[in-house]
């Protein structure tokens, strides 16, 4: 096989303090598997700027003058790390033989891309980056991840354990991908259901470059609940099966009250009428607000809207070289040719 033409897909959302330094690492690993005739000349690095409120995309945008091998994709708002991957890979499906993706902290390990491009020239099509174990993790991340995954199994969802969003995907993936045209995306499972040939390259995680996390522990718990409400209905049937088991309590706990009044020990309190009403009125709720999570998923999918509209699309278009000075400073204020940065004197 001809070297293949490779993208990385690297979704920026405020990311100022770590992109100089991801934009670094990336472009001379990038330069070195060049020289190495892993992949073509062609090969390129897609940064997607998810609405970030910093100067993410202006030193997206600045970079790209300088180096040929960065591009930039400008999402003219934030609309999540999942759409803006899909952008992404979207953007570089047709200039790629093949496309990675991976987060702007560089946590996972850059070297073994190396091992994905060589799985990719012996057939595979789609090549999942796999941490080796957790221990870098507190023992609360790491319980409720595993807990995580083994929930989905469960539940009859193909998760590949201990991935994220490390992943090779060839032309022919994301040509299938683009098929599933559902609005709640949940890329860590609809990728295994592409079906291709596939396989796992493990690696040790790394520490964040510099600046914090995007996913604390309320966005890590909306992820999930994210993946476990669009691939399956089990949580709707386990709040079936909880008011059917709640229903055959409550007629023990009847005939046990009906016994109470047959053998004349009727002088009991309040404690077992309201806890029973707080247990009835609480599992009424949770169905509710589960069937309601349902209608929204549903509601949502029936209007159609976009995932993601773009903005700037320095990778499709021709690179624009417009400098203005910024009033003599030695940094440089670079402007498109789409009129979003006004024209000085």
């Amino acid at each position: 096989m001809k070297n293949p033409v490779l993208t990385i897909v690297v979704p920026c959302y405020n990311e100022e303090d770590v992109l100089p330094k991801t934009i670094l690492q990336l472009s001379s690993f990038l330069r070195e598997i060049k020289e190495e005739g892993l992949i073509s000349n062609k090969s390129k690095i897609l940064f997607v700027d998810d609405g970030s409120k910093d100067e993410t995309w202006k030193i997206i945008y600045k970079k790209s003058l300088h180096d040929e091998n960065i591009r930039g994709l400008k999402l003219s708002r934030n609309v999540g790390h999942q759409n803006a991957l899909l952008a992404g890979l979207a953007a570089a499906r047709e200039a790629s033989d093949c496309v990675i993706s991976i987060d702007a902290d560089l946590q996972d390990d850059i070297t073994v891309i190396r091992e994905f491009i060589v799985k990719f020239q012996e057939g595979c099509e789609i090549v999942y980056g796999v941490r080796r174990k957790r221990d870098s993790d507190t023992f609360f991340k790491r319980s409720t991840a595993q807990g995580f995954y083994m929930l989905m199994k469960k539940m009859g969802v193909n998760l590949v354990y201990n991935h994220a969003d490390f992943r090779l995907m060839s032309k022919r993936a994301l040509h299938e991908l683009q098929h599933f045209e559902e609005v709640n995306m949940f890329l860590r499972g609809i990728v295994p259901l592409i079906g291709f040939k596939s396989t796992n390259v493990y690696y040790d995680r790394k520490e964040r470059l510099a600046g914090e996390t995007k996913y604390p522990f309320k966005k890590m718990l909306a992820f999930s609940f994210e993946g476990i409400t669009s691939f399956s209905v089990t949580p709707i049937r386990f709040v079936m099966l909880a008011g059917v088991l709640s229903f055959f309590i409550s007629l023990l706990f009847g005939a046990y009250f009906l016994g109470l009044k047959f053998f004349g020990k009727t002088e009991i309190g309040w404690t077992s009428l309201i806890i029973s009403i707080w247990l009835i009125g609480g599992l009424q709720l949770i169905a509710i607000g589960l069937v309601g999570e349902y209608i929204g998923k549903i509601y949502k999918e029936s209007k159609r809207r976009p995932k993601y509209i773009i903005d700037i699309d320095t990778f499709n278009m021709p690179m624009p070289r417009h400098i203005i000075n910024d009033g003599g400073n030695e940094n440089e204020f670079y402007r498109t040719d789409l009129g979003k940065l006004p024209e000085t004197n």
